[in-house]
């Protein structure tokens, strides 16, 4: 099946290397978890778009971290077809909580919306463990095939 992968930054507080975190998703998607894509669009936004999305579908107040929608005929099962946004804001503020670098942070919220696709879930507190033992797992053997700093662009060029 061909995959259709989309990745953009609508993030106005920080440029991204989209081509590099492109690549990042394609190997966790292929060679860690040999995934089936039909499409998959991931969004980097800012606070104020991710709390209008978290109140708008989600009737959550504020702002969260990662937000996933799962538009694939048999939800939780090949092949992926969804929407995943992620807040940069909250990968700041949240890397700083866990001496990680946003960076990092940002690679594991792409990795938890893609947990989400494939039927993984956090609501138990069983369920959550498991998912954060697949998602450390998973955050490490990228972490080893990739510099994640790469991601940051400080010039004007930003290969968007």
């Amino acid at each position: 099946m061909s995959e259709s992968l989309t990745v953009h930054n609508r993030a106005r507080s920080q440029r991204l290397n989209l081509v590099f975190l492109r690549r990042i998703i394609r190997c966790l998607l292929r060679e860690l978890l040999g995934a089936d894509v039909r499409e998959l669009g991931i969004y980097v936004v800012g606070e104020e778009e991710m709390t209008k999305l978290n109140e708008t579908f989600l009737r959550h107040k504020g702002v969260t971290d990662v937000i996933t929608f799962n538009y694939a005929e048999h939800p939780n099962r090949a092949p992926i077809q969804g929407e995943i946004f992620i807040c940069i804001d909250e990968a700041r503020l949240q890397a700083k909580r866990f001496g990680a670098s946003w960076q990092q942070e940002l690679v594991r919220y792409a990795l938890h919306g893609i947990l989400h696709l494939l039927g993984y879930d956090d609501r138990r507190k069983a369920d959550r463990l498991r998912m954060k033992r697949q998602e450390n797992r998973l955050l490490k053997q990228l972490a080893d095939a990739f510099c994640f700093e790469a991601l940051a662009v400080a010039n004007a060029r930003n290969p968007e």
